[in-house]
């Protein structure tokens, strides 16, 4: 537990990731279930596979190995599945804000704000952490940590918001009424700008990768 807080709290170096253990992998694992469940506990349009923790479980063996490739053509020394694997799984632990039950003691305008507030901390908070990650282990230049940090979130928003939609959004899409509101609309609207702007800042980010590409493997020839 000691080396997730180091990792959640931006303490972490180098050696502290080369020295992952499978304990360490387990017990990440461990939270990113629970926080799964946790995430639709109380969510009547979720799911089995959702109310189970399945889908979190599954998709942090995708997003790592995602973000492995990604970075595997512009590698230093240390780049390894299992590092990148074990520390996406210990970041799981914020998303532990989506379990609280802010409907329930708050009216709906001020449950959908504060929804909308916990997806930002955590998604900023998961953002700076794979920026550190990929800086620190990784040892990537600043240009190549932006490219590497960028490229797989917009493709990763994109991911969340299909993972975490319900089916009301469509109804936002419409244009909803209040009948079917929920203390999730503001979110789903944050989410849709945002894979708005991935959507946009995708080529740019595939021309620069494809630059840093062509560099390291000159630079591997020389």
């Amino acid at each position: 537990m000691k080396t997730i807080l180091r990792v959640l709290f931006f303490k972490f170096t180098k050696e502290d990731c080369l020295k992952f253990t499978r304990s360490d992998f387990l017990l990440g694992l461990l939270i990113t279930w629970i926080v799964g469940i946790g995430r639709y506990w109380d969510n009547p349009k979720a799911n089995l596979a959702q109310h189970l923790g399945v889908g979190s479980m599954v998709y942090i063996f995708l997003l790592s190995f995602f973000v492995w490739i990604i970075v595997y053509p512009i590698r230093k020394a240390d780049w390894k599945y299992f590092q990148v694997l074990t520390f996406i799984a210990m970041v799981s632990l914020p998303a532990i804000l989506y379990a609280v039950p802010v409907e329930r003691f708050m009216d709906l305008q001020a449950a959908r704000s504060v929804n909308v507030w916990f997806l930002s901390l955590v998604a900023l908070w998961r953002v700076v952490l794979l920026f550190l990650f990929l800086k620190r282990y990784a040892q990537l230049t600043a240009p190549e940590t932006l490219i590497a940090t960028l490229l797989p979130l917009t493709v990763i928003v994109s991911l969340l918001t299909a993972l975490n939609l319900e089916h009301v959004v469509f109804n936002i899409m419409a244009g909803n009424s209040e009948t079917s509101a929920t203390a999730n609309d503001s979110a789903y609207y944050f989410l849709i700008l945002l894979t708005t702007t991935s959507i946009f800042l995708l080529p740019i980010l595939l021309i620069g990768y494809g630059v840093l590409i062509y560099r390291t493997r000159a630079a591997r020839t020389k």
